[in-house]
């Protein structure tokens, strides 16, 4: 006969409450904090310092929708292209 072990759940101290903001990265208008920001301070300097407003709003625009729709597809995507660009590529020699 073989012995059942307890579920997690009945093991006292195993599981712990996590609250949902601890793991969901955070967001400005659909899109992660920091390339908001960023695209922001680039469309304000080609906007206001260039004197190239329709310029400005079009490169806010067109990279908001593009950030929007990458963080659709996957929320952590900044971590994870920041990582592929940091990681040494590995060349198959033949």
């Amino acid at each position: 006969m073989t012995e059942v072990h307890p579920m997690a759940e009945d093991v006292p101290g195993w599981s712990v409450p996590l609250h949902r903001s601890l793991t969901e990265p955070i967001l400005m208008g659909g899109i992660p904090r920091g390339i908001a920001v960023a695209l922001g301070t680039l469309a304000a300097a080609i906007g206001l310092g260039l004197q190239l407003w329709l310029a400005g709003v079009a490169i806010y625009v067109v990279g908001h929708g593009a950030a929007l729709f990458l963080t659709r597809q996957d929320a952590q995507f900044a971590a994870v292209f920041a990582r592929h660009l940091r990681v040494a590529r590995h060349h198959l020699d033949v």
